[in-house]
This record gives structure tokens, C-alpha cells and sequence, in this order.
């Protein structure tokens, strides 16, 4: 089958964990081409029910604090709609305003802008490191924190060594967890989803929360498929991030991991669909014609060609060795769930040849195999 228009990630399988805006990034991806694979990996806890965000609330209103450093718009204002829920809005906000306030970035500076509660400083980078500097680096000794902190679930905390250096420097710290998450149910999509990066059935997962990426890790923990789901990771499954703290619990295993320069869910799409394909295509000139191998399409003189699975084996063993002679037990070995019968062989070759258009592309080597007729190879 042949398609005339080629997205830039037609023929690329994407997975997505978010839980928040995951249509969003998924329309971004779909409009792309890619095909989009979606579970989130957290629920929110409903802030009204939040009892430590009520406790630390009610704690700071009895003790104001010196300095007031806010990591996240949503966070921020989700905490504020919470107090008003209570009827602690303006004891809060009294109590916040005689504080130093330092915003992590914009749209964290924009919630306390709102709240009437301009900011002393903010970094351009949007870096909590750079923020614990700015602040290390002034004096916090003795000095009460409240620190409104990115989204943690009951089991793991995202940035635990930014109050660990606070406090070592001597201040006593509030940690706010102002949007605490936990993992999806056992036994639904977030479970398929996590078996499907095991076993390598996504050419991306993108995260967008490190709290996500925790819960995906801790259930492939669960389902038994963890080191699978970092061997994936590692190997054909690209962890896309929509930022480097999103990206934290995955460098500390030394997973490879990828974000883009904004912390952005529409420069988190962008930034998979210019990377996706220099990491995951495979471009060459076979009998003439420009060949392009993705994920799970091939397009050749730039129309796409649908390939089955065997098929899209077959030529994928073929071109790791281009117009190199690939042995019919090799290329066997290769067919998923192909037995031992050399017969199958012939038939997915076949059956390649004709989803390419072009029987010329895998040349016959007579009682030695098959070998892609690339221009540099032997004849």
C-alpha cells in the first residue's frame, strides 16, 4: 500500500503518560503522523483532600515565612484555590506577602503576580538548581523556607536534594507538595502501555512530569519487566522528556534521555518530531531509488509503503548489512515467530518486494541469500 504524503513522523510509534493536556500532545503528534499510543501514568490527589497541604498551610499562616519560592504556575495557584476552599485565602496570602519571593520562571511569576505577590527574583534559565544558588548564595540561615514544590507521588519526591541543601545550609524548610499524584490502577492501559515499551513496540515514550516517569518505572517494577522496560530504554525506545527535571529519575539509571530548550508541551512535540526520525530511520539508495526505513513504514521515492511486521524484519536485517549477502538462516532468525521452515523466508521476501514496488531493491544471491541492492555493495 502506498501513501502520496509523508508526515514528518508517518510511520513512528509514540507513547505518552500524561496525565494532564495528554490530548493536547497527542494531536500535536497525530497531526505529525506519528501513531500515538496513550495511558496516564498518575492520577491527581484532589487538592480540598489534600490534608498535609492543610497542615503546611496552616502552619505557615501560624508562622510566616521568610522567603516564599514558587516552582510551577499551576502548582501555585492550585495551592491558592485550596486556601480559599478553606477559608484561609487571605490569612495566606498575608502571611506569604511578608516573605522574600523567588519564582523558578514565568509562569510560576505569573500566578504570584496574580496572587499580588511580586517576585525578588526568577531565573532566565527556569533551573531549580540555579535557583538554590541564588539563594544559598544570599543566606539562609535560620531563615523559614516555604517551598512550593513540583507534583510528587506517595512513593517518590523529584527533587529531594533542593530542601536536603536548604536545610544543610541551615533554614528551616516548608515543603509545600502543593499537587501530590498517584500511579494509575493495576490491571488497566497504564499496564499495557508499560508492556508494550518493554517489549519494544514504541519507537518514543514521551514524559512530560517526573512523577510519571517514577510510576512507570516503579510498575514495570510491579508487572516484572523492569529490566526489559531499561533495556528498551537503552536500546530502541527513545525517553523523550519535556524537561530536565522530568528527566532526573531516568539519568539517574543512566537512561539516555532527550528534551528540548523550553520547557514547553508544544516544544516537547516539536522536538520529537525533529529528533525522532535522525534517531530512529535508516536512509540509503537501493536500485536506484531513495529508501527510507522508519519505524513501521518504509517510504521510497518518497511515498510511504506500508510493510507488515515480516516484512518490515526482513528489510530491517537486510539493511543493517547493506549490500552485504544476508544468509536465508539469518534473515529466519530475524522473522518474528518464524520456526525453523526457510520456507517463510522466501515468502516475506517476496511479499517485501512487492510492498517496496520494486523487486529489484532485495536482489537474489543464488544459494547464499539476499543482499539489498545498494550502489556501494557487491554485485
Amino acid at each position: 500500500m502506498t501513501a502520496p504524503d509523508a508526515g514528518p513522523l508517518t510511520g513512528y510509534r509514540v507513547a505518552v503518560t500524561a496525565a494532564r493536556r495528554s490530548e493536547e500532545l497527542c494531536t500535536l503528534l497525530r497531526r505529525r503522523g506519528a501513531t500515538v499510543c496513550a495511558a496516564p501514568a498518575i492520577e491527581m490527589v484532589a487538592l480540598p483532600d489534600d490534608d498535609e497541604l492543610r497542615r503546611h498551610t496552616e502552619a505557615l499562616i501560624a508562622a510566616p515565612p521568610d522567603i516564599v519560592v514558587a516552582t510551577t504556575g499551576i502548582g501555585f495557584r492550585g495551592w491558592m484555590a485550596a486556601a480559599d476552599g478553606w477559608g484561609l485565602a487571605t490569612e495566606l496570602t498575608d502571611a506569604l506577602g511578608r516573605a522574600r519571593v523567588v519564582s523558578r520562571g514565568p509562569k510560576a511569576t505569573g500566578a504570584l503576580r496574580a496572587a499580588e505577590l511580586p517576585e525578588e527574583w526568577s531565573p532566565e534559565s527556569e533551573s531549580s538548581r540555579e535557583v538554590l544558588t541564588y539563594l544559598r548564595a544570599g543566606g539562609v540561615a535560620g531563615a523559614r523556607i516555604a517551598v512550593q514544590l513540583h507534583g510528587a507521588t506517595d512513593e517518590w519526591d523529584p527533587f529531594p536534594e533542593f530542601l536536603d541543601e536548604l536545610r544543610a545550609a541551615g533554614a528551616d524548610v516548608v515543603p509545600i507538595r502543593v499537587y501530590r499524584w498517584r500511579a494509575a490502577p493495576l490491571g488497566g492501559p497504564f499496564d499495557a502501555l508499560v508492556h508494550g515499551i518493554a517489549d519494544e513496540q514504541f519507537d518514543a515514550v514521551a514524559f512530560t512530569s517526573a512523577p510519571a516517569v517514577a510510576a512507570t518505572l516503579l510498575r514495570a517494577a510491579d508487572l516484572g519487566v523492569s529490566d526489559k522496560l531499561l533495556a528498551a530504554l537503552c536500546g530502541p525506545v527513545h525517553a523523550m522528556c519535556v524537561g530536565p527535571v522530568t528527566a532526573r529519575p531516568l539519568t539517574h539509571l543512566g537512561v539516555p534521555t532527550s528534551a528540548p530548550e523550553r520547557m514547553r508541551l508544544g516544544a516537547l512535540a516539536r522536538h520529537i518530531t525533529d529528533e525522532l526520525p535522525l534517531l530512529r530511520s535508516r536512509k540509503l539508495v537501493a536500485a536506484g531509488h531513495q529508501v527510507e526505513i522508519r519505524g513501521t513504514c518504509v517510504v521510497v521515492d518518497g511515498a510511504i509503503k506500508s510493510l507488515s511486521p515480516a516484512s518490515m524484519a526482513t528489510l530491517r536485517a537486510l539493511a543493517d548489512k547493506p549490500g552485504i549477502v544476508v544468509s536465508r538462516g539469518e534473515l529466519l532468525a530475524a522473522l518474528p515467530g518464524a520456526g525453523t521452515d526457510t520456507h517463510a523466508v522466501e515468502t516475506a521476501v517476496l511479499r517485501l518486494r512487492t510492498a517496496l514496488g520494486d523487486k529489484n531493491i532485495v536482489a537474489t544471491v543464488v544459494k547464499r541469500g539476499y543482499r539489498l541492492a545498494t550502489e556501494d555493495g557487491p554485485a
